[in-house]
């Protein structure tokens, strides 16, 4: 079923889908880093996602959510575009609807309905390449939403319609 949920990536081709697919995450507000292989002979390998989605939970409150597997394909797609090897630097995966409105109310930047409280978006840096890179490569490919934010030295990505800000 989750294969099927990512084969409609629109530019992945018959060869990645078949390449074994492993990111490397550091989370910022945790200082946590974890290494798993998501993604293996054409389907989600489970253990590997789940393993992953601890390193992008709400750490405000410290809730879990299974991250929309199509968010790590988005983001090893990037990675690959950019031969990016290092750690994927986390600045805020999920977020519960508490923590969302608290962040709402104390900025206009953060959307009310953001596809973070679906587990659907993550906001993350590449260290030692150029944000403006990322934000090309990322709307390159097409995959969702892209959210360019200099001054916060991160950029957004998700899963939801194709759009920029």
């Amino acid at each position: 079923m989750a294969t099927m949920a990512l084969a409609g990536l629109p530019s992945l081709s018959f060869a990645s889908r078949a390449t074994p697919k492993v990111l490397s995450f550091y989370n910022r507000h945790t200082g946590e880093t974890g290494r798993a292989e998501f993604w293996r002979d054409g389907g989600v390998v489970e253990a590997g996602a789940e393993a992953l989605d601890p390193l992008l939970r709400d750490h405000r409150q410290n809730e879990v959510a299974a991250i929309d597997r199509r968010l790590y394909h988005l983001v090893s797609a990037l990675t690959e575009r950019l031969e990016f090897r290092g750690d994927i630097h986390v600045i805020s995966g999920y977020r519960s609807d508490k923590t969302n409105e608290m962040l709402a109310a104390r900025s206009g930047g953060v959307a009310k309905k953001s596809y973070h409280t679906r587990a659907m978006a993550v906001d993350i840096a590449l260290p030692g390449i150029a944000l403006e890179q990322v934000r090309d490569a990322a709307l390159a490919l097409g995959l969702g939403g892209v959210g360019y934010y200099p001054r916060s030295g991160f950029l957004h990505v998700d899963t939801g319609p194709v759009r920029r800000w």
